[in-house]
């Protein structure tokens, strides 16, 4: 081969030992770096010849037998061309939705910075860099590091690279400076939205997402037969979001599991209403020619930016309905638990946050203390009312336990005040968070068992 070093020439002499280095390696004395250069063939069949550098001779060696392996035959494609290559597999594997939001964070933020690195020269630091300029808040970041992490998660199944860089990468934090808690309606605005709803299949459509907490895709996949009003319960098992055309898709859940959610006193009439006259697959809450209802037309059809204005939430969305209806649940007495599978939650963790327990967590403290270095200090009469107004509640609760989950969430509007959070205090909480169901099987049987021992004792004197 012309050009190709003898075994004698200083290129192939390793200056360190003086002995001939392997085949594939030569000594770059103008570099002062041992260089490989292997000829691989790439993914269409082509030829192409690569070269790297390294300090040390063990590194050379090491990186030669992955190149001989066939390990890493295109490592020296760009991102963008693996993007090209890779991202149907990618888009197939996702929801229509996610897919169209990879899609816009690849275009304007991940291809701009990265798109014309190579996939073997792209580390963790690199990528971290190039987040400095990304555009957008945590959350959007978080999307642009994901469709990242898929397209060298598919390199590395592919043996094009040995491992995933973006996986290194701490992620950037949420931003939870605001709670759930704070966007979610009180009690009046809830009724104050459903007046300034046309009566009919809007308004219904409204109701069904403040009063069971659905995604509003939930809501427009839900069929007349997912309702048993038997049970009091809606059935939560599809969803729907928009496709690339505007056509919507059908698919399962987020969380793909199958849920209920309580049908209230309050949703009861709208359901009755809406199950009229129409058969068991056709649309529960339909639009007004019977087709699918998404947020984009209901915000349309009931003019959202006037019901902003009315009710004084000019940052209010329809996913705040969800957010209200998690935290009406925690101020009537639901447990952690009860919430996370009614609005079917991945984690405890989200559900968590629609709770109010840490509120006053400074006060009750500072409580604590002033009991402990003033204990002949006499409680308030406030203090002590309040108490006993728990303890009571803690009673009730206990005996109106019910394993009916519409009975569990029968009407939550008559338990708090959500304009002040009054009704949330620390003993309530405990209270609420613990929470019996009673089999009534089970307790008539203990009670008969009791009755026969008590029997037998006064017969025989004991």
């Amino acid at each position: 081969m012309a050009g190709r070093p003898s075994n004698t020439s200083p290129w192939r002499i390793d200056p360190k030992t003086g002995r001939p280095l392997p085949e594939g390696i030569r000594w770059r004395a103008d570099r002062n770096r041992y260089q490989i250069r292997v000829t691989v063939t790439d993914l269409t069949g082509n030829k192409q010849h690569r070269s790297r550098m390294f300090l040390t001779l063990a590194e050379a060696k090491r990186e030669l037998a992955k190149e001989i392996a066939g390990r890493n035959p295109n490592a020296g494609m760009t991102l963008t061309q693996w993007h090209e290559r890779y991202w149907p597999a990618v888009a197939a594997s996702v929801r229509v939705g996610t897919a169209h939001g990879y899609d816009v964070s690849w275009r304007k933020r991940v291809q701009p910075t990265l798109g014309d690195k190579k996939l073997e020269e792209i580390t963790s630091p690199l990528i971290e860099s190039a987040m400095v300029s990304w555009a957008g808040s945590p959350s959007i970041k978080v999307d642009s590091l994901a469709v990242l992490s898929r397209l060298f998660d598919g390199a590395r199944r592919a043996r094009i690279i040995d491992y995933n860089p973006a996986r290194e990468v701490k992620r950037p934090s949420q931003d939870t400076s605001t709670s759930p808690t704070s966007r979610a309606l009180t009690v009046q605005q809830i009724r104050r939205l459903l007046e300034l709803i046309p009566a009919g299949v809007y308004r219904r459509y409204a109701a069904a997402l403040v009063f069971t907490g659905m995604r509003a895709g939930e809501a427009t996949a839900q069929r007349v037969r997912d309702a048993d009003l038997d049970q009091n319960i809606l059935r939560i098992s599809r969803s729907f979001s928009p496709g690339k055309n505007g056509e919507l898709v059908e698919q399962s859940p987020k969380s793909h599991k199958e849920r209920e959610a309580p049908i209230t006193n309050q949703l009861l009439p709208f359901v009755i209403e809406a199950v009229e006259g129409k058969e068991p697959d056709d649309l529960l809450w339909a639009g007004q020619n019977g087709g699918g209802l998404t947020a984009r037309n209901f915000r349309r059809a009931v003019y959202w930016e006037k019901i902003k204005q009315e009710l004084r939430r000019p940052d209010l969305r329809v996913h705040d309905l969800r957010h209200t209806f998690a935290t009406i649940l925690f101020d009537a007495g639901a447990s952690a638990p009860d919430v996370q599978a009614v609005l079917g939650h991945s984690s405890l963790q989200v559900t968590e946050r629609y709770s109010r327990a840490r509120e006053g967590a400074a006060r009750r403290a500072g409580s604590v203390l002033d009991e402990l270095f003033e204990p002949d200090k006499p409680k308030s009469k406030k203090n002590t009312k309040k108490s006993s107004t728990t303890n009571g509640a803690k009673k009730s609760r206990r005996s109106s336990a019910s394993p009916n989950l519409a009975d569990s969430f029968s009407n939550p509007f008559e338990s708090a005040d959500y304009s002040t959070g009054r009704g949330n205090g620390p003993r309530s909480r405990r209270a609420r968070l613990v929470r019996t169901t009673i089999d009534p099987a089970t307790s008539s049987r203990m009670t008969a068992g009791r009755r026969k021992t008590t029997l037998e004792r006064r017969r025989t004197g004991v």
